[in-house]
């Protein structure tokens, strides 16, 4: 979606026309592109892995606390 929207933008378009043609509001376009911008797109899977870990580490800790205090 960034690579996109980056082509649409090197064509001459504004980022407000080609967030509309990508089918993307331009407050998700610049918060992804924020978070992803510089990454290549082997890196950006890896750190979706690292982020769904994350979660389910915080999860299990958040279970584990639980169960001490009960």
């Amino acid at each position: 979606m960034l690579r996109q929207i980056e082509v649409l933008m090197s064509q001459g378009k504004s980022a407000p026309v080609a967030c509309r043609e990508a089918g993307v509001s331009q407050q998700s376009y610049y918060r992804r592109r924020k978070e992803y911008g510089g990454l290549e797109i082997d890196q950006k899977e890896r750190f979706k892995d690292f982020e769904r870990e994350n979660v389910r580490l915080k999860r299990l800790v958040a279970d584990l606390s639980l169960e001490k205090q009960v």
